[in-house]
């Protein structure tokens, strides 16, 4: 199979290769419903040595760079709750994590959860997390210009390999929330 965007050597439809998914991802592959099926929800395979995204566009794609998405986790903190939350944004832009991530959690106090906490809830590999396969009570906030884009590029739980994913499936995502401007430059 061709990968809808970027130049892989192996692109495979994400049901076709559970085994290849962490577990959170691949049971939220099989047990994906919406409007997008399954089945555009491509695994690429990919070196973790060229993960970090200036290398990894320079080896996959420079058009990826304007379509690639980051997942990262936030602690949002008030009266000693700790709420967490995914923002997805683009690469080109980071997370507007004490303006419109603390208000949309109606935080006192919202900052990028520690890398243990990320790993350890999520399940995760740090530098691979993606929104597909997070638990469930997390929001998962996405900017509106990932869910514009015909594919994104995001992390699929590890630092080897990545999901593409057609760009509205974000918002249909469970906990997901569109937001404008949650990514800003």
């Amino acid at each position: 199979m061709r990968a809808p965007i970027g130049h892989f050597d192996h692109a495979t439809p994400a049901p076709d290769c559970l085994d290849d998914l962490i577990r959170p991802v691949a049971e939220a592959v099989r047990g994906w419903h919406g409007s997008v099926p399954a089945e555009q929800i491509v695994y690429v395979d990919t070196d973790p040595e060229w993960a970090d995204t200036a290398t990894f566009v320079e080896h996959y794609g420079r058009e990826l760079l304007e379509r690639s998405a980051n997942c990262v986790v936030v602690a949002g903190k008030r009266g000693g709750e700790t709420t967490l939350a995914a923002c997805v944004v683009l690469s080109t832009t980071r997370a507007d994590v004490n303006g419109v991530v603390r208000r949309q959690l109606g935080a006192r106090k919202a900052s990028f959860a520690s890398m243990d906490t990320a790993t350890g809830e999520s399940g995760m590999e740090y530098g691979g997390i993606t929104p597909v396969g997070l638990p469930a009570a997390w929001p998962v906030l996405v900017d509106s210009a990932v869910v514009d884009l015909p594919y994104v590029l995001v992390g699929s739980g590890r630092r080897r390999g990545k999901l593409l994913v057609p760009g509205k499936a974000f918002a249909e995502l469970p906990g997901a929330v569109v937001l404008e401007g949650l990514g800003v430059a």
